[in-house]
């Protein structure tokens, strides 16, 4: 009596895979029951961590059933279709206006819909260049070396920008026990072939914000002084979501006069899943005209300013059902309860004696950036491993950028979804990692897995 399974009893009992190996190389010949196909996804992602207790991601893991149904219902609308999906266009520039208001923009202004602030930096710091050029070409000058200037702090991608678009990086090298940028940084690096300079609002690293007042009054002095009109981007990838309701008094966007343009994502801190991302302009005159196009498509003339083409809509549309579901009062509710229990799980972490917390006492994103503190027989990497193995949280450790890379640390995001209680659990489970490796003398490096931090934008 054979005993393998028939073909006919997968049918009746489902789950055929249960014994069978998976396609995984070959195009498959034969499809299968949507059932059959739903099983094995489903049962694949069953390996994953579960992002309830990924403290490593900025990016939004949970939202509220009636947005998840506004998601679901718009999922096969494709976005740059305007002519067939006015609205959603509409909808988009309602976005745009209500982000431009919220970053205190002087007048009339423009901006994009992104896949994320990847996108959004790459369109802004373009328009960066093509406005010095067409500055240096009006005064007689060079326009063959220019240069971006920006802190170690930064997200990879300001890096990818200058590779892809041929621009010098001036990147101001970080030290210990400094982990953001001010004027006194990035003066050096100015001169006439700088096309702009990067601040970061909440970084990935730690969560503070480069000094974008000190350097931008550096700028209207350097203006004023050698007739250099530098303009300052701010990525605030994070902190464009955070800074407006924890911290409405810090000036930081275009309250300040040489900010010209502003990134934020809105899977992050904006509360909506990925990907979507805004790029907002102080004033039109801020974007180069040369970089938009009048794109005539499906019988409607349209101006595009994009890197993509097709994407969906539901995500803009998720965006704006944030804005009027929460508003400013809302979301200043939801930050407030983040920095509560980031405060909460900052004061357990200093009274357990074996860490040192990184800047807690200045504007922070919600989170928890801190270092074991004297002699211990393990460090932060085992740390994070013995938190995932026993408990299941992803909790990072990694090293920071040139010239701080001796420097370890580890950073626990506090989002929407980590209650109090799960605050007091995760502290808990913290000290417990540590007693346990205090009592072998850490992990044994070939089963320690180094988990790194989850800066993606």
């Amino acid at each position: 009596m054979s005993v393998l399974p028939r073909a006919a009893d997968a049918a009746l009992f489902g789950n055929r895979f249960a014994i069978e190996e998976v396609p995984t190389k070959e195009f498959p010949v034969d499809g299968m029951t949507a059932v059959d196909a739903m099983r094995l996804v489903s049962e694949d992602l069953a390996l994953e961590g579960d992002p309830a207790r990924n403290l490593a991601t900025f990016v939004t893991t949970w939202m509220e059933p009636e947005a998840q149904r506004v998601i679901a219902e718009n999922l096969h609308r494709n976005f740059i279709d305007h002519a067939e999906y006015p609205r959603t266009a509409e909808i988009e520039q309602r976005c745009i206006r209500m982000l431009a208001d919220l970053f205190h923009a002087p007048g009339d202004t423009t901006g994009a819909r992104t896949q994320g602030s990847s996108e959004a930096i790459m369109l802004g710091a373009l328009s960066l260049k093509w406005r010095w050029r067409k500055a240096r070409e009006a005064a007689g000058g060079s326009t063959s070396s220019p240069n971006l200037v920006f802190g170690g702090d930064v997200h990879v991608v300001w890096e990818k920008f200058c590779r892809y678009f041929d621009v010098e990086p001036r990147i101001v090298p970080l030290r210990p026990g400094k982990y953001t940028i001010g004027p006194e940084d990035v003066a050096p690096h100015v001169d006439e072939n700088t096309i702009g300079v990067a601040a970061v609002l909440g970084t990935t690293f730690t969560g503070h914000k480069d000094d974008i007042v000190g350097i931008n009054d550096l700028l209207v002095r350097l203006k004023g002084e050698r007739g250099l009109d530098v303009p300052l981007h701010v990525d605030a990838a994070s902190g464009g979501f955070v800074w407006p309701f924890l911290y409405p008094d810090t000036p930081w966007d275009f309250r300040l006069e040489q900010v010209h343009s502003i990134n934020v994502s809105g899977h992050k801190f904006g509360l909506v899943y990925p990907g979507i991302g805004w790029l907002i302009f102080r004033d039109r005159a801020a974007l180069a005209p040369e970089l938009v196009f009048e794109e005539n498509y499906l019988g409607k003339t349209d101006a595009t300013f994009t890197l993509n083409f097709s994407t969906g809509s539901a995500m803009v549309l998720a965006q704006y059902y944030n804005f009027v579901r929460y508003g400013r009062a809302g979301y200043a509710y939801i930050m407030r309860n983040m920095q509560t229990n980031a405060r909460v799980l900052a004061e357990k972490l200093q009274a357990m004696g074996r860490f040192e917390l990184i800047g807690a006492d200045e504007e922070q994103l919600p989170l928890v950036a801190f270092r074991l503190t004297g002699d211990q027989p393990y460090d932060e990497f085992d740390i994070a491993w013995q938190l995932a193995a026993e408990r299941g949280w992803m909790v990072p450790a990694y090293t920071l950028p040139p010239d701080a890379q001796d420097v370890t640390i580890m950073r626990a995001l506090v989002k929407q979804t980590l209650s109090r209680e799960h605050v007091d659990t995760l502290a808990r489970d913290l000290e417990e990692a540590c007693a346990t490796l205090a009592k072998k003398g850490g992990a044994h490096e070939s089963e320690r897995r180094k988990i790194v931090t989850g800066s993606g934008h």
